[in-house]
Order: structure tokens, then sequence, then C-alpha cells
């Protein structure tokens, strides 16, 4: 897990919502299936079209490539260029509300705007494609927006450009004060240390801002404000829950997950080390306490109780 690249993580997020906008995209925008048009049909469709066999309606799924371009009687569901002979969206537009889809006891509707973004999908030729997590990474095309004194790296420029397609004007350049105050709530969930942060005022050189920023990561409190996602995630907790809700010793991996964060550990180790520290060759104290995270699940004393079955409740929780 590179610390850096968890310092970026606000920025690129930020990024990634303000690029997910599709709806409100530039009309000649390349419209991407994966990205704008599967969530819509995931929502709206796939219940009665999708991979639940037992739902299926019309014998027609439009999760999968080949059924959404194949042949059926009158027209594919989609034709690529050609909204006319797209059964698709033309029962997404008819105007008989018994044919028009979804159906109206669905609670389920398109909003123009989806319909608009399936139509100019359709016009564009219908590509398909798969899962993001299928497909290689591919660098983007950097936007070319008027020059500005505003933008001093390529993110900025993305930034830059998405702010100026919506009417805006970037805010103004924040004071060291307050750029040191934002990074360490954000990273370590604390106020900044007066110390460190006169010393990054003081700074003149190139890379005052990384070097206070290097100063947060060594913070033990940097370790600790990360792991909160981790923790939450994996149901961490001090009592068992259930009926008793007793105290139970789990700050020790805890702790390990505080510690992975502050040492950098990679994600792979971070995975493996969970999942099955105990059984890797010459497992280390610290790796089998790192197995505490498929301990999470709520566990109960209760007498009279039906080991297998709380087993198999276990097994599934996790």
């Amino acid at each position: 897990m590179n610390n850096k690249a968890i310092a970026l993580f606000t920025v690129i997020t930020t990024i990634s919502c303000l690029s997910s906008f599709s709806i409100a995209a530039k009309r000649d925008q390349n419209i991407r299936f994966d990205r704008d048009i599967r969530p819509i049909l995931s929502d709206t469709c796939f219940h009665c079209h999708g991979p639940d066999e037992g739902n299926r309606q019309g014998d027609l799924r439009l999760d999968i490539e080949e059924a959404m371009f194949a042949p059926r009687d009158g027209n594919p569901a989609v034709t690529p260029g050609d909204i006319r002979r797209s059964s698709l969206f033309q029962r997404l537009v008819h105007n008989d509300v018994d044919q028009r889809m979804p159906p109206a006891d669905s609670t389920k509707s398109l909003t123009t705007d989806q319909i608009d973004l399936i139509r100019r999908w359709i016009q564009q030729g219908a590509k398909w494609s798969d899962h993001w997590a299928f497909e290689a990474p591919a660098k983007p095309d950097v936007p070319r927006p008027p020059r500005s004194r505003w933008a001093t790296n390529e993110i900025d420029l993305f930034i830059l450009d998405k702010l100026r397609e919506r009417g805006l004007r970037p805010s103004a350049e924040a004071d060291r004060y307050t750029l040191a105050r934002r990074v360490s709530l954000d990273l370590t969930g604390l106020p900044p240390n007066p110390a460190d942060v006169r010393e990054f005022v003081n700074d003149s050189s190139d890379n005052a801002y990384e070097t206070y920023l290097d100063k947060v990561f060594s913070s033990r409190h940097f370790g600790e404000r990360m792991a909160i996602a981790w923790l939450d995630a994996a149901r961490y907790g001090d009592t068992s829950v259930f009926h008793a809700d007793g105290p139970r010793d789990m700050w020790a991996w805890r702790d390990w997950v505080v510690r992975a964060y502050n040492n950098n550990k990679s994600f792979k180790d971070f995975s493996i080390e969970q999942l099955a520290g105990d059984l890797l060759p010459d497992a280390t104290p610290d790796q089998k306490i790192a197995t505490g995270f498929v301990r999470n699940n709520a566990t109960t004393d209760e007498g009279g109780l039906i080991e297998e079955e709380y087993r198999v409740e276990y097994i599934v929780d996790r």
C-alpha cells in the first residue's frame, strides 16, 4: 500500500466523481457502455433481462454482448447505429404504456436524460465494453483547456476541464496554513502539530509540501486513520455481539492493521497474511495475529447451541 498513492486518493476520487456524471457529459463525448450504459440497464432492466434465469422475461438478456446484439423476431435488442431497428430503444419510448419498458408495475423508470444517453450510445455504434476490472488500464487523453496558470499538472487539467464544462471557476489556491490543516485532518484525523506547521510555512524549498507530507506519513496516527475503513469493512469489534455481547480480545488484530499501514505493507502481503497467515512457512506470531480477520464475525457462547449450525453460520458470515 503506497502511502503517497493514498494521499492522492481524495484528488483521484474527485476526478472520478466529476468524470462519472455521464448525463451532464458533452454532447459529442463518446459514450462507454460499461461506464455510462450498463449502470442504467443494471438498475432498470437486469431484474427481468439479466443473469437470473428464474426472473428472466421474454428470453432476453441484456447483460451479455452476444444476447444483446443477437437477431430476434423483428429486430435485435440493439442495432448499432440505428435506433429505429433497436427494439430496446423503441420499447423505452413506446407510446403505448402497456408496451413501454420497464413495465409500469415494476416501480422502475428511466429519466429523459438516461433514455437520451442510450439513444446517443446506439447512434455512436453501440460499442460494447466489458467491466472495467477485466480491461487493461488505458491512459486517457489529457484535456487541453485554454491556458491557465491555475493548472500545474495533468490532474489539474482534468479538474479544470470539468469545472469549465459546468461553468465553474477553480477556487483560489489555499495558503500553507490551510493546506497543513487539510493534510493532517485527511491523513491522521487530527489537527496538525503547530511546530510542523510553522516549519512548513517557513520552508521556501520547491518540495516543501512533499516534505510536510512525509512528516505526516511518519506519524503513528496516519495508520490509525487509514485503518478505520478496513476495520469497518471487516466488522471489527471488541465484543462478541448476540445476546451476551461479551468482551473479546480482538485489539491485537486491530493493532496489526494499524502497523500494516504505518509500515507500508504491500496489499499482496496484507491480504495473504489476513486470510492464511498461520499457513505460511515459518509463520511469525505477527502473521498469525493477522488471521484475526477471519474471526471478526459475531459469535455466541449460548448453552445448548448446535455447533455445526453455528460453524456454518460463522463461515457464511465471513
